[in-house]
């Protein structure tokens, strides 16, 4: 079993704490957070070890699972690298695109792993589909969420946006040539609603949606693509897959068939794919696992988290003209 440790014991934090004491892969040494009055309190709650100090966790460990606020992932990344630990980064992966670099830079440098917290990536409804979407040409997203003053500390790109955009990344297989936005503030002092079109250099154009002054909570993402519609609830976690295909010489009673201007006829199908649910943060956790001991890739990699953050700031820069 790998040995863990956490950073940070906020909400996140405390969720990552319990699942990897629940799980068969790793063995959870203990966690760090800054203050230590609210972090004795954890320990005394839920019985883990408390440490003092950074310096002192990432020498009693294996991995680091930093959960940690944004602007404090480079200082942590960077001093588990250079003791030679894995790490996991919850999203954005940094602050910046230079930090975010300069964490791929010492990864490579001491040979060791690291995985971003993506976690959409690992949606049952996601997982179900993604085989399914080839080559789409059209990608709508919306990820609305009621106020929360909780993440209003950076722009709902970062905050909301940027797990749309990774899922896109994912599964579209072409460099971005054009970004188009805009961003309103509205409670925060950084954009509560933003709007984005990405163009690819495929001719796919991806437009998303997010907003965290909603009435009403929705993560659904659509894809179009040639004789293919596929719509994922992320927050529901359920699909839809509709499918068109030359329509039979003979079509059954209660087929549906639609007919073009040019007179080519296309039956529909309807399908809603199996999906196998799962607890996603506990996946994405041993999947690191699995890619530490397997020496294999992480579903997620520090590069793949860097390009969303780079494309999340294009984002955001296009707020400025």
């Amino acid at each position: 079993m790998l040995k863990v440790g956490v950073l940070g014991a906020g909400h996140l934090g405390k969720i990552h704490l319990r699942l990897l004491q629940q799980s068969e892969k790793y063995e959870l040494v203990g966690f760090y957070d800054e203050n230590q009055e609210y972090a004795e309190k954890i320990s005394k709650e839920f019985g883990y070890k408390n440490f003092n100090t950074i310096a002192k966790l990432i020498h009693a460990v294996d991995v680091i699972d930093i959960v940690t606020p944004t602007l404090s992932h480079y200082k942590c990344a960077r001093a588990a690298i250079k003791s030679g630990k894995h790490v996991f980064i919850e999203k954005p992966i940094s602050n910046t695109i230079e930090e975010a670099e300069e964490i791929i830079a010492l990864a490579n440098e001491y040979n060791v792993k690291g995985q971003v917290g993506h976690v959409e990536r690992f949606n049952p409804a996601f997982i179900a589909t993604k085989n399914m979407v080839e080559n789409p040409m059209f990608i709508e997203t919306h990820r609305l969420a009621e106020f929360n003053p909780r993440g209003t500390d950076v722009p709902v790109v970062l905050d909301l946006m940027i797990h749309d955009i990774d899922v896109i990344l994912s599964v579209v297989n072409s460099k971005v040539k054009n970004i188009s936005a805009s961003g309103v503030s509205v409670i925060s002092e950084t954009p509560d609603i933003a709007n984005a079109r990405i163009e690819f250099e495929n001719g796919c154009v991806a437009n998303l949606t997010s907003s965290r002054i909603s009435m009403k909570n929705m993560r659904k993402t659509r894809f179009f693509q040639k004789d293919a519609y596929i719509s994922v609830d992320f927050l529901e976690k359920k699909c839809e897959v509709v499918k068109m295909k030359d329509a039979p010489e003979v079509p059954g009673d209660f087929d549906m068939i639609l007919q073009n201007a040019e007179g080519v006829k296309k039956q529909i199908y309807f399908s809603n794919p199996d999906v196998t649910q799962n607890n996603a943060i506990l996946d994405e956790l041993e999947t690191f696992a699995d890619a530490i001991n397997n020496n294999t890739t992480p579903i997620v990699t520090l590069d793949q988290a860097t390009e969303a953050l780079r494309v999340a700031y294009q984002i955001i820069d296009c707020f400025k003209k």
